[in-house]
């Protein structure tokens, strides 16, 4: 029988004890992931290509991480679905499917890119077939969202998520020119050349990246269960106390994800652009980046980071897209429960997770592969987050916790950069 759901007072009660907890969980989770092997190869790119120029994109992105992330989480938590079992449950079916296509495209090609760049990163220093290092990461991978308890995938996440600091410490080391960074970060310079918004795009499309929303409206609803409210009734609504802790948390996180992005971008802006390597086109060829940290053992700090990373981002685009598809097709879908309690939910990870393996098996460059996928996830990003503000205005969804004017306004200035930063570079291609 399920338990008689908890008034405001007693949900702000429960809250409190695990505060802290949450703000170094959930929120450091979703902002590392957002660092995944796409967002290091694309920012590792810029920094080699333009050198410090880039550096205004964090301080400008990050408001805009912050405001996407938190609707989706407002989103989970109000409503107690996850975003595509919103959509099924309140919106017609093309437009559930025409979102979701493009969703589990964009997921599937990043987690094969991700592996791919895993499987560089190891291959540095493990003289193994690349074909097979994918295949064991992606076994081990598999092995831990089936095996695994949630509780215990989320602690492994949080651990890995630290791997993303030797590129902080890297970048500190290598000793950058202090007025360039300065001119870097607080002056915008804008070139309206190819390359230039290709990697402006990417930039965009791996900060806001597609599988970051779904991923945190469904770990919301995960961290339900685990405090035992298994039915929607029970998880539906969250108070005034929830969603600030709730905003508090994804602040932390999207601040760490985004210091990162600045970190990498003026680690390889310090040493691979200064050297004239200005295109990366392997994983060897990034790791140039860390040897003001580690001299020759700079490629296995970089392979540190970019496999401890990788074990976090994978499951995560992969799990997301699952969830997914298992919301729009009415499946069971919970990491909480055991295969054999939604056999169709496992299945459809491995399925996506063969797929990502097998795009390794046609010889693309994992690091060129990443800045595409970023490109990719530009494009997809403006519709997804448009539908997302449309469903956090809708009482019927949200009742009394619809979004404020401002939030509205900064989520309408965030959808227009990102089709501007896309059309931009469309127009480049024919200039």
């Amino acid at each position: 029988m399920n338990k008689p759901p908890e008034n405001a007072g007693q949900r702000e009660s429960r809250r409190k004890g695990g505060d802290v907890v949450r703000a170094l969980g959930l929120g450091l989770i979703t902002g590392a992931a957002d660092d995944d092997c796409s967002a290091i190869g694309t920012y590792a790119s810029a920094g080699a290509r333009f050198g410090p120029d880039l550096l205004w994109t964090a301080p400008v992105t990050l408001p805009m991480m912050y405001l996407v992330v938190y609707l989706s989480s407002k989103l989970g938590q109000v409503s107690g679905r996850g975003l595509f079992q919103v959509i099924s449950d309140f919106y017609p079916r093309w437009l559930l499917w025409s979102v979701l296509v493009g969703v589990l495209i964009g997921n599937t090609i990043e987690a094969a890119a991700d592996l791919g760049a895993m499987s560089a990163a190891i291959v540095l220093f493990v003289p193994l077939p690349a074909p097979l290092v994918v295949t064991a990461v992606a076994v081990v991978i598999f092995a831990l969202q089936v095996l695994g308890s949630y509780k215990l995938i989320r602690n492994v996440f949080r651990w890995l998520a630290l791997a993303l600091l030797a590129y902080v410490v890297s970048a500190v080391l290598a000793k950058p020119d202090a007025a360039s960074v300065l001119r870097g970060t607080l002056l915008p310079q804008i070139e309206f050349s190819r390359e230039y918004l290709s990697i402006l795009v990417a930039i965009v499309g791996t900060t806001l990246s597609a599988y970051l929303y779904t991923w945190q409206s469904n770990q919301e609803v995960e961290e339900e269960i685990a405090k035992g409210r298994t039915s929607l009734e029970e998880r539906k609504g969250a108070t005034e106390g929830e969603l600030r802790r709730s905003r508090r948390d994804i602040l932390i996180g999207m601040t760490f994800s985004n210091l990162i992005m600045y970190f990498i971008i003026l680690s390889t802006g310090s040493t691979l652009y200064k050297a004239g390597h200005t295109q990366i086109e392997t994983a060897a060829q990034a790791a140039e980046a860390l040897r003001p940290l580690a001299g020759d053992a700079a490629g296995i700090l970089f392979a540190a980071g970019v496999i401890g990373v990788g074990f976090l981002a994978v499951p995560i685009m992969t799990a997301g897209a699952a969830f997914d598809f298992a919301q729009a097709m009415g499946w069971k879908n919970s990491l909480h429960a055991k295969p054999r309690q939604a056999p169709k939910f496992y299945i459809a990870i491995g399925v996506i997770t063969l797929v990502a393996v097998g795009l390794n098996f046609f010889g693309f460059n994992p690091m060129k592969a990443l800045v595409w996928s970023g490109i990719v996830q530009g494009f997809s990003t403006p519709p997804l987050l448009l539908l997302i503000l449309i469903m956090t205005n809708n009482r019927k969804i949200m009742g009394d916790k619809v979004n404020s004017t401002s939030t509205n306004i900064l989520g309408g200035v965030t959808t227009l950069a990102i089709f501007a930063a896309s059309a931009g570079l469309v127009a480049s291609w024919f200039l």
